[in-house]
């Protein structure tokens, strides 16, 4: 491979631009990765991994238990499994390797496959939620540490399994954390019962190694070294008001600098600002002088269908540089080739729960330091790369050091949901990686003792029947409620539809350019009991014209999104026959299917005031409805809504007209306390 010239100098940055070079510090040093062109077998050796194949084989023979750590980079994730097959340890059950997305279990299964020369699905395969690619010859199994968690729902033993990776602990998703207890718990029975052992390696990049150490029973930690590559890092001189106008400035300014071979990743938030910025810049690459040459944006995020998001993989067109905008998705240790810039935003949107509020919000936040050297470390995965950081270096110091784990973050309802069905004796002193607080523990079982999931007896919490039911679904507590009430009201068909229209990234587009026509477009599905009834309509437009892309286009409709709805909705209602359910629709009756959102919906509910704001009624916060809302215009008396989101004001998205007379029907005794206690 050709060696790319030394980094700019940030003299040739334009006058105005937001950087400064920074050369109190050296670029941070992260591994290298093969040459692209070799042969795989080649690569393969290339790889830093490989010079502790022999060591490494014979330290993991012997271990029940190992923390790996290994620089992003140094092909831990690929070889690590293949050098167990080949070495016999594991083969007589499967090996599982677990990731926090999905992306990457279904990339990195792929490359395996590619590596041992076999199709994908027999000796390597993955399962991912909506997508199972193994068979009964599977031994090296990749996939969402979500899908292994509900296996163990059915074999809390993992007896299927000889080795559980672990990979990417280092993120700390809920589920993550969640596994690490599971597969202590099964490692420690299985040995009380003298059934096969279990080895459990847990891979990281960074460095929270005591603690995987200690909670493994001080299992012994290897490291990895790599071979290197510098990165170069860049801060703003000043403070940016605009972040995503920065990176906008950013990627135009190094598009037409750099050469068309150096891709560029940019961290954003979410899938509207991804969305909105791709088409700025296609629109703007319309228009360059003809010496830029072409640019391909490809947006990156969760809920994009898995085809979609292994776009990210290829490479581009001779002669054209790829852009990729993506949320922290792209911050695992997959590697996406030819990226040589990165551009980081330092924001990143996550959830914060308050267990005394009773309030979980989505807020856009600043990411930690550790977040802000793994998003630089994309840039330096197979040469020498640059990382623009959109903040000032002081900035950079207040950081967080470390990310809080999510599950200490988060509504623990259907993590709590989640343990009982994994029949764990004692849910309350489950031994977590890094425990969440008391209060957010009684919080959750209070909260599934109100949705009727739970029952306590002397500090004992069981499941109830409907929990068990509630359970069989990968939804929420609430959303699972909601379906299984659904057939009392005559709407399940309905309710499948709304609740899977929930579960994915918005299905609309609304072109900030374009407001007007989008406004006249939606006029027709637009109804005045609410975004859940309103959007039933679109979806329903979708489906009588066969899903057509025309259709989509110009009623500004996401396909891919509306596509992914349907794979939802399809499991959902696999499940629902399972249990036995009643399916049917409630044709034009709207008010039945309103009257079961409030049912299962109730802890999300708000009351008009009369200065004509709103208050949460279950923690008597002042909210306000988003402006995207069908009811903007609109005064409610009583809502239920969905998500709030924490910008400027709390705001309560994706609303549903309600009665007050359906929420206390839903929980009397839940209201009668929380009018008490807006009261005292």
């Amino acid at each position: 491979m050709p060696h790319d010239p030394d980094p700019p100098p940030a003299k040739r940055f334009k006058p105005g631009s937001p950087f400064f070079r920074l050369n109190k510090k050296p670029g941070m040093l992260l591994p290298r990765k093969g040459n692209a062109p070799l042969p795989i077998d080649v690569q393969r050796k290339h790889l830093p991994i490989y010079q502790a194949k022999s060591q490494l084989i014979s330290q993991l023979r012997q271990l029940h238990n190992a923390v790996l750590i290994g620089e992003t980079g140094s092909g831990k994730t690929t070889q690590i499994p293949q050098y167990l097959y080949e070495a016999g340890i594991g083969r007589q059950g499967v090996v599982a390797v677990t990731q926090p997305r999905r992306v990457a279990a279904i990339s990195l299964a792929g490359r395996v496959a590619e590596e041992k020369k076999t199709q994908l699905g027999k000796l390597v395969g993955y399962t991912v939620r909506f997508e199972d690619v193994t068979s009964a010859e599977t031994k090296l199994k990749f996939m969402t540490d979500g899908m292994l968690l509900r296996e163990a729902i059915g074999d809390p033993l993992l007896q299927r399994y000889t080795v559980v990776i672990l990979d990417e602990a280092h993120e700390r998703t809920v589920h993550t954390d969640v596994l690490f207890g599971v597969v202590k718990t099964a490692q420690r029975k299985r040995r009380e019962q003298n059934k096969f052992p279990l080895k459990v390696l847990v891979m990281s990049a960074t460095m929270d190694v005591d603690l995987f150490s200690q909670y493994f029973n001080k299992a012994p930690v290897l490291y990895l070294e790599g071979r290197q590559h510098p990165i170069q890092i860049y801060y703003t001189k000043q403070q940016q008001s605009d972040y995503l106008q920065a990176a906008l400035v950013s990627i135009f300014q190094i598009h037409q600098e750099a050469p068309l071979s150096h891709d560029i990743l940019v961290f954003l938030t979410g899938q509207e600002e991804i969305e909105a910025l791709a088409r700025t810049c296609r629109d703007i690459a319309k228009h360059l002088p003809e010496n830029c040459g072409p640019m391909t944006v490809i947006p990156l995020y969760a809920s994009l269908p898995p085809v979609q998001q292994l776009r990210v993989f290829q490479p581009a067109p001779k002669g054209c540089r790829k852009v990729i905008l993506s949320t922290n998705i792209a911050e695992t240790s997959v590697t996406i080739s030819g990226i040589k810039f990165v551009i980081d935003t330092g924001m990143v949107k996550a959830k914060k729960y308050s267990p005394d509020s009773g309030l979980e919000v989505l807020a856009v936040q600043r990411v930690s330091k550790a977040q802000a050297w793994q998003r630089a470390g994309r840039a330096g995965r197979e040469d020498s790369g640059l990382c623009y950081r959109l903040y000032t270096e002081d900035e950079f110091d207040g950081f967080a050091s470390m990310t809080v784990p999510e599950i200490q973050r988060c509504n623990l309802a259907s993590v709590m949901l989640q343990l009982l069905a994994l029949r764990i004796p004692d849910v309350l002193n489950f031994d977590f990686v890094s425990k969440p607080s008391p209060e957010a523990i009684c919080t959750a079982i209070e909260q599934l003792d109100v949705l009727g999931a739970v029952e306590r007896k002397d500090d004992q919490v069981t499941l109830t029947p409907l929990g068990k039911k509630m359970a069989s679904f990968p939804l929420e507590p609430r959303f699972a409620k909601t379906v299984l009430l659904s057939p009392e009201f005559s709407c399940a068909e309905e309710v499948l539809t709304i609740v899977s229209l929930l579960s994915v990234d918005s299905v609309l587009y609304n072109p900030p350019a374009r407001r007007e026509e989008v406004q006249s477009v939606r006029r027709k599905f637009i109804s005045s009991e609410g975004d859940h009834v309103t959007l039933l309509s679109i979806y329903r437009g979708f489906k009588n014209v066969g899903g057509n892309k025309e259709w989509c286009r110009e009623n500004f409709v996401n396909s891919r999104n509306m596509g992914l709805v349907a794979e939802v909705r399809s499991q959902l209602r696999e499940i629902c026959i399972k249990l036995g359910m009643t399916l049917e629709s409630s044709r034009g009756d709207m008010a039945n299917v309103r009257r079961c959102l409030a049912h299962g919906l109730f802890m999300n509910a708000a009351e008009l005031q009369p200065d004509g704001g709103y208050v949460a009624l279950d923690s008597h916060q002042p909210v306000a409805i988003h402006p995207s809302s069908v009811l903007f215009q609109a005064k409610p008396a009583y809502v239920v809504f969905n998500e709030l989101l924490q910008t400027s004001k709390c705001y309560m998205r994706d609303l549903c007209l309600v009665d007050a007379d359906w929420l206390h029907e839903a929980a009397p005794e839940y209201f009668r306390r929380k009018l008490r206690t807006g009261k005292s």
